[in-house]
């Protein structure tokens, strides 16, 4: 076998019939106080996030890896370290976080080359100044990426207030003319909305799973019909995540309630306002249950102020999370 046929060989996709679906954490990313990648705290995390029995899949740089702040060669020691750590036990999907359509797809080639299973293509900020209203520049942005890989595609649907939402005749035609396009992240933020994406994409004759992200009323959200989730909050609650996806398929309300019970405190304490602020939440509540050794993020993000740190204190109490480590520590 040639060098070049060994290096095709390890770029390979792991995965390379995968379909997005079930419960899929995406992981945070851990830095040093000066900001640089802390890529020995990051595997680590990955690996606990990895391990919970249940999750079908990891996303990284996305959302939740503050991929707005990382360079593209970040980005790519992030998929290339990630893929490593478990890309043999476990689908990598890799986030499309950019403006330009030609950005976007030498990101898509490089995380194919890397050995990604799926791609998350953001929408382009781009789109926030009347994009809804040309629904040609968003099939182009697609085209583009499905022109540079065949992995496939998950289209992260935003609310329309957002501005970078895909009005639903743009959605069909994105799924209808992009084939590659095989699930959506859906953050529509409306239960009439999501519960016509979940009816028509996913019975389509060319089926495209809905993934929620709807992590803040994420029971009502699976008991619509999802085919799974996919959230920042698996970065820390991954293994309540799997038991309320578990209550749900089997349809045992009283379980999927008892879950839901036990995450509400979290979500609240997450997803309050400001918003942006969500993953920095979940990099503190990490911190307190000792599996982050810090919780530095970013600017324009900034540290909590102490009483919010508290305020996640309490809810990791109420969830009962901190109990739940003590005992997993005394079992080790």
């Amino acid at each position: 076998m040639t060098c070049a046929a060994n290096e095709e060989d390890k770029h390979m996709a792991k995965f390379p019939h995968y379909q997005p679906a079930g419960v899929i954490p995406a992981t945070l990313l851990a830095f040093f106080d000066d900001y640089s990648i802390d890529f020995p705290s990051s595997r680590k995390h990955l690996h606990d996030v990895a391990a919970v029995d249940g999750v079908s899949a990891i996303t990284v740089n996305g959302h939740a890896s503050e991929v707005h702040a990382c360079s593209f060669d970040e980005q790519r020691a992030i998929l290339e370290a990630s893929l490593d750590e478990v890309g043999d036990r476990l689908p990598l999907i890799s986030g499309i976080y950019a403006d330009g359509s030609f950005e976007a797809a030498r990101i898509a080639r490089m995380a194919d080359q890397a050995g990604a299973s799926a791609l998350l293509v953001f929408p382009p900020n781009t789109l926030g100044m009347g994009g809804h209203l040309r629904p040609e520049m968003a099939l182009a942005h697609f085209k583009a990426i499905a022109d540079a890989t065949d992995l496939p595609l998950i289209c992260f649907q935003y609310p329309e207030k957002s501005n970078i939402h895909y009005p639903f005749d743009t959605l069909l035609r994105l799924v209808d003319e992009v084939p590659s396009i095989r699930a959506i992240k859906d953050w529509c933020n409306d239960p009439a909305q999501h519960e016509v994406h979940i009816r028509t994409l996913q019975s389509l004759p060319r089926p495209v799973n809905v993934l929620s992200t709807h992590s803040a009323w994420l029971m009502a959200s699976l008991a619509l019909g999802c085919n799974g989730f996919l959230s920042g909050a698996g970065s820390v609650i991954a293994d309540l995540q799997v038991a309320m996806w578990r209550a749900v398929q089997a349809s045992d309300l009283a379980a999927a309630r008892a879950v839901n019970d036990r995450m509400q405190p979290m979500t609240r304490a997450f997803y309050a306002p400001p918003f942006l602020d969500m993953h920095n939440r979940m990099k503190e509540a990490l911190v307190l249950l000792g599996r982050l050794p810090r919780a530095v993020v970013r600017p324009p993000l900034v540290k909590l102020p102490p009483a919010e740190i508290e305020r996640l204190r309490q809810a990791i109490r109420l969830a009962g999370l901190d109990r739940e480590d003590a005992r997993h520590d005394q079992a080790a």
